[in-house]
């Protein structure tokens, strides 16, 4: 008997463990319910009176863009990251993965309703459903790509001429900030925007070789990479700046005369898709309609 009211009261103490260890706490959704019944009894109805969209619909979607990014790489997402740093995006990584996640399922979605209105799923319509999803799949990317391409364009039309400026402030006498910060409020574009950025985090007391290592970094451009690297290498060697800057500036010239080259060899291969596909066509109908249809006519 008294083995049985031990046997009791152990499994008693187990089961109370158990259930106490176990038992689900309080869901987030609980706590934000139970806060809002609080705010209703105090007469605090601020959030209550938001938009339908800044109450539900966009902490929904955050939360599953962090969610999605959990599930993701890190350095697969400090690429993104960088890339946007890049194009000039003001956009993190997460809310870039649940763009590219709701792009492709959109368009996924897209090709399923035309499947389901067309009558049904065939081999065809399966295919051309994986072809809207990589459609989906790949617009984030391209518009990405080509975002940070036609930064680093700008940067680098910019760069000799402000190459130029530096060049000039500093053998006028100008410090190397004084001449960045005439670069920053003279010329206009990303670069100007990229250095007064760096002025700025100079200003806070960050060490300029950082600074001026993260602009190259942030924008990508191997010219303005180069730039740095010399302005760096200078400083610690103590050579003359002004020597340096001339060096780079004429070498930034040399650079923008050998592209506008190169662009000139190029056009005559680029003109030829246009020629071939649309002008070639029209002077061929020109020429030979009216003889097609009198051949026509007689025949």
């Amino acid at each position: 008997m008294f083995a049985l009211i031990i046997a009791i009261f152990v499994f008693a103490t187990v089961a109370v463990l158990v259930v106490g260890v176990v038992r689900p706490q309080t869901s987030l959704t609980e706590i934000r319910i139970q806060a809002l019944r609080q705010q209703v009894a105090a007469g605090d109805v601020s959030e209550l009176v938001l938009p339908f969209s800044d109450r539900v619909l966009r902490p929904t979607i955050k939360g599953f863009g962090r969610g999605l990014a959990s599930m993701l790489p890190a350095n697969f997402l400090a690429n993104i990251q960088k890339s946007l740093t890049m194009a000039g995006s003001s956009m993190t990584a997460t809310n870039f993965v649940t763009f590219w996640a709701v792009c492709t399922a959109s368009f996924a979605a897209l090709a399923v309703i035309a499947l389901a209105s067309l009558g049904g799923i065939s081999a065809q319509g399966f295919l051309g459903l994986l072809v809207m999803g990589g459609v989906g799949f790949a617009i984030p990317l391209m518009w990405l790509k080509s975002a940070v391409g036609s930064r680093q364009k700008l940067i680098v039309k910019g760069l000799p001429d402000a190459m130029d400026l530096i060049t000039t402030c500093v053998e006028a006498g100008l410090g190397l900030d004084a001449a960045l910060a005439k670069v920053s409020d003279q010329m206009k574009g990303p670069l100007a925007g990229e250095v007064a950025q760096m002025l700025r985090e100079v200003s806070m007391g960050r060490l300029r070789r950082e600074a001026l290592t993260d602009l190259g970094e942030r924008t990508g451009v191997s010219e303005l990479i180069t730039f740095v690297n010399a302005v760096i290498q200078a400083e610690q060697l103590g050579v003359s700046i002004g020597h340096v800057l001339k060096v780079q500036s004429d070498q930034m010239r040399t650079h923008r005369r050998q592209r506008a080259e190169q662009l000139a060899h190029e056009a005559p291969i680029k003109m030829m898709f246009p020629l071939v596909m649309f002008i070639f066509p029209a002077f061929m109908l020109v020429i030979l309609g009216p003889a097609v249809m009198r051949l026509a006519e007689q025949l």
